[in-house]
């Protein structure tokens, strides 16, 4: 794998995966791209972007609670990244049956339009980024995150299977979705709107350490060569790099007066940092079936790649059957652990952590 340390911080141990997301979008591919929260999403298909000069419109799913909220996003990202002027124009010439445009130079939808109107407010937006690319002399790309969401409404995939078909005939305009570990095969239609798919598995040892070197170096700091704190970071992030982020930056805030972090230093940051998110955690085990708290307290403290094994079962008092196999799917479509292929390990490193120290 390449360490070659004038790659961008951010990108070490996924230069592979870049590379792969640029020829995607320059050839107007569309992209489901999956792993845990902190792997570094975002941040490739962002920069990815820039390199084919793309202009980026965002669009968080899980605030499209339904299909108006939904059309009034997109309506939004557009009017955020084009003249207003232009805005106005469109407006005036389409759609001013379905939109306003606010003092705030925004799209804002007409409210209460009837189902149809609704329709068709969308099939306009949609013919607009067309028309918007085309203008700026720039690709338009739409970054959805968690878009399975809106199927807790678009139960027939209509929206969705539009969406897609429409985008893909745009030359101009590509889409990716940004999703869970546990959402790479849920995505309809993929014979008729095929997606390239790429999945974010944790970083190998060697380049989470290059990583943190490189980020610690930046800020005046180097692990001590002389006792295991280095071996003790890695050991508590497992190859995840937003958990590592989120410890280099308690370090980053010590007071090491000769610039060396110690085993000490790094067991402290690591402590400091469960105990801020202990109560996120607790909430979290709380809005989980008891089934699969007991199952992902096992899998913490008792790592194994056969849950279902008889031995398994009996040395942690599991449920047979069908009990556990749908905790095992309930906890991988909630992202929390991974599948079979990797081992069924836990997502979250530090959630592990949490759950180790507090069984004792």
């Amino acid at each position: 794998m390449n360490l070659n340390l004038s790659t961008p911080l951010q990108l070490i141990g996924r230069s592979v995966e870049f590379q792969r997301i640029i020829e995607i979008l320059a050839k107007d591919g569309d992209l489901l791209i999956t792993g845990v929260p902190g792997s570094g999403r975002r941040t490739l298909v962002r920069g990815a972007a820039q390199e084919v000069n793309t202009v980026i419109l965002e669009i968080d799913c899980i605030r499209a609670t339904e299909a108006e909220r939904f059309v009034q996003l997109l309506a939004e990202a557009i009017s955020q990244n084009w003249e207003a002027e232009k805005v106005q124009t469109w407006l005036n010439e389409n759609s001013s049956a379905f939109f306003t445009f606010n003092s705030e130079t925004q799209l804002k939808l007409i409210r209460s339009l009837e189902q149809e109107q609704l329709w068709q407010a969308f099939a306009s937006l949609l013919d607009l980024l067309e028309i918007m690319a085309v203008d700026l002399n720039h690709r338009i790309l739409l970054i959805l995150e968690s878009f399975p969401h809106i199927r807790s409404w678009d139960r027939h995939g209509l929206w969705e299977t539009t969406f897609r078909k429409e985008v893909k005939a745009y030359p101009h305009v590509s889409y990716v979705l940004i999703a869970t570990i546990a959402e790479s095969s849920q995505h309809s239609d993929d014979t008729n709107y095929p997606l390239e798919t790429i999945q974010l598995a944790p970083l190998a040892k060697d380049i989470l350490a290059l990583w943190a070197r490189e980020i610690l170096h930046t800020q005046g700091f180097t692990f001590d060569c002389h006792s295991q704190a280095l071996q003790l970071f890695l050991e508590a992030v497992q190859g995840h790099i937003g958990d590592g982020m989120a410890i280099i930056r308690r370090l980053s805030a010590s007071r090491c007066a000769d610039g060396l972090i110690r085993e000490e230093d790094v067991q402290k940051a690591i402590a400091g940092l469960l105990k801020d998110l202990s109560m996120t955690y607790e909430s979290l085990l709380m809005l989980l079936p008891a089934n699969q708290v007991h199952l992902l307290e096992s899998l913490a403290i008792d790592p194994t790649d056969k849950p279902q094994s008889k031995e398994y079962i009996q040395k942690h008092g599991l449920s047979r059957g069908g009990s556990l196999q749908g905790a095992l799917t309930g906890l991988q479509h909630k992202g929390l652990i991974y599948d079979a292929e990797h081992g069924y390990r836990l997502a979250m490193p530090l959630l592990a952590l949490w759950l180790r120290e507090r069984l004792g």
